[in-house]
């Protein structure tokens, strides 16, 4: 069988022979992947002013703490939210009016039950 690599070897290796067969297609065939589903509004927000884009209210908003959080889903929502609620500290803390950072902890960490000594103790540790 004739060597079918038609791209010349490296130095320093033997060339590899091709598995394919000379009937099979070079390329597969294209297939169209379905489409995934994304909601027409997505409940975001980012600093500095911490306000959701679909509902215009303080993120994290109603829409988005009223999914259920059982245990698994808490423990992958932690590292997120513990990040953002670290830029939140730093855009909403010093705001005339705003809020003070326990109840931002608070705020951003809603799916723990944090006491407000806890809730201190995290945005100490976060700021």
């Amino acid at each position: 069988m004739p060597d079918e690599n038609p791209l010349p070897p490296r130095a320093g290796r033997p060339p590899v022979p091709s598995s394919r067969r000379s009937s099979e297609p070079a390329v597969a065939p294209y297939r169209r992947l379905p489409r995934r589903v994304v909601p027409p509004v997505a409940h975001r927000a980012r600093g500095p002013a911490w306000v959701c884009d679909g509902c215009g209210q303080d993120w994290p908003c109603p829409a988005l703490r009223s999914v259920p959080t059982d245990a698994a889903r808490r423990a992958t929502l932690l590292p997120e939210f513990a990040r953002v609620t670290r830029h939140a500290l730093r855009d909403l803390r010093g705001r005339p009016g705003g809020p003070d950072p326990v109840t931002i902890v608070r705020r951003f960490l809603w799916f723990l039950p944090l006491s407000d000594e806890e809730a201190r103790a995290v945005a100490l540790r976060l700021r």
